[in-house]
C-alpha cells in the first residue's frame, strides 16, 4: 500500500469532510442495525440487503444522493468485513464512529487518470493503479503525532545537553555563564484585554526558541558535574561595555551582531564582546568602566584554563 500526503484546498477539505461524513453515517447505520439483533430473532441483513437499503436512500434523500455511492458502499463492506472478524475471533465487535475521531473513507478501483499527479505544493495525490486509497483524518492521531514529535525533540535536546555538559566539565576548571532569568525572559507578552501587548507573535517565537536551546539545564548540568567550577556572571551592561577601554555606551551596540565602540573605535562581534566581558569578570580583572558601574568584584584564584559560556 503506497502512502502519500494531501495537501487540500479548502473546498477540497469540504469535499472530503462530506465523504467521511457519509461514510460515518452509512457505518452507524449498520451498527445499529446489528445491534438490535437477539438469539431467536431473524439475522441482521447482510452486505448485499444493506446495499439495497442504499439504494432506497439515497433515492430518498439528496444529501445522501449527493455523496459518491462507491465511498459509501465500501463503508457497508468494510463493516461486513469487521464482522466477520469479530465472530472470527480476531477483532472486537464492531462500535459506532464519532465525528473527528478515526474517521475516514475508502475508494477503489481508481483509475490512474481519475486524478492527475501534480506537485507536492499543489496538494493533489497519484492513485497507484492497484488497490485503494484510504483517506484518515483523526484529531487523536495528529495530537498522538505531534506529541512524539515533541518527545524527540526533547530526547535530542537533553542527549545534546548531557554531551556537552559533560565535554565542558571533563576539559576545563573553571567556567563562567550568565545569569539569566529565563523565567523572566520567557514570559509571555500577551498582555491583557486592557492592556494587551506589542509584538506578541515575535515575543512567543523568540520564547520558543530560548526553550528549545535549553540554556537552563546546560548551566544545571554543568553544576552537577562540576560543582563549585561554574560561575555566574551578571549580564549587567556586559553586552554594551567595549572590551578594549571599558566604556559603556549602548551606542556601541549597533546591531545583533556589530560592536563598535563610541569611545575607542574597538570594532568586534558583539556576542564574543560580551563573552570577553564575562570572562574578565570571572577572572577578576573587571574595568571600573567610564559612564557604569564596574562589572564584578575580584576573585581568590584564576584558574586556567578556564571556558566562557555564552547564551
Amino acid at each position: 500500500m503506497s502512502r502519500f500526503r494531501l495537501r487540500p484546498t479548502p473546498a477540497q477539505e469540504a469535499a472530503l469532510a462530506g465523504h467521511c461524513g457519509h461514510a460515518r453515517y452509512v457505518w452507524n447505520l449498520a451498527v445499529e442495525q446489528h445491534a438490535h439483533w437477539k438469539p431467536g430473532r431473524k439475522g441482521a441483513p447482510g452486505f448485499a440487503e444493506q446495499c439495497r437499503q442504499l439504494t432506497e436512500a439515497r433515492a430518498e434523500f439528496g444529501w445522501l444522493r449527493g455523496g459518491s455511492i462507491i465511498v459509501q458502499q465500501q463503508a457497508l463492506k468494510d463493516f461486513a468485513q469487521a464482522m466477520a472478524n469479530f465472530f472470527g475471533g480476531t477483532h472486537r465487535r464492531p462500535a459506532f464512529r464519532k465525528r473527528g475521531r478515526g474517521e475516514g473513507f475508502r475508494v477503489v478501483a481508481v483509475k490512474p487518470g481519475d486524478v492527475r499527479r501534480l506537485s507536492r505544493h499543489v496538494g493533489e495525490v497519484r492513485v497507484p493503479k492497484v488497490g485503494w486509497v484510504r483517506f484518515r483524518w483523526s484529531r487523536a492521531k495528529v495530537k498522538a503525532a505531534i506529541a512524539r514529535l515533541k518527545a524527540r525533540e526533547a530526547d535530542r535536546r537533553k542527549d545534546w545537553v548531557e554531551k556537552a555538559s559533560t565535554g565542558l566539565a571533563r576539559r576545563f576548571d573553571v567556567m563562567a555563564v550568565e545569569n539569566l532569568k529565563i523565567r523572566n525572559m520567557t514570559r509571555s507578552a500577551r498582555g491583557t484585554l486592557a492592556a494587551p501587548g506589542r509584538n506578541v507573535r515575535q515575543k512567543a517565537g523568540l520564547n520558543r526558541g530560548i526553550l528549545a536551546a535549553g540554556w537552563g539545564r546546560l548551566v544545571t548540568r554543568l553544576e552537577h558535574k562540576a560543582p563549585g567550577r561554574v560561575r555566574k556572571i551578571n549580564p549587567r551592561y556586559t553586552s554594551r561595555t567595549c572590551n578594549a577601554c571599558g566604556h559603556i555606551a549602548g551606542e556601541s551596540r549597533e546591531g545583533q551582531a556589530l560592536f563598535l565602540c563610541v569611545a575607542c573605535g574597538h570594532r568586534d562581534n558583539a556576542d564574543v564582546n560580551a563573552a570577553r566581558n564575562l570572562r574578565d569578570t570571572a577572572a577578576g580583572h573587571a574595568v571600573a568602566a567610564r559612564g557604569g558601574p564596574p562589572l564584578g568584584g575580584p576573585t581568590n584564584r584564576e584558574p586556567q584554563p578556564d571556558l566562557l559560556l555564552t547564551v
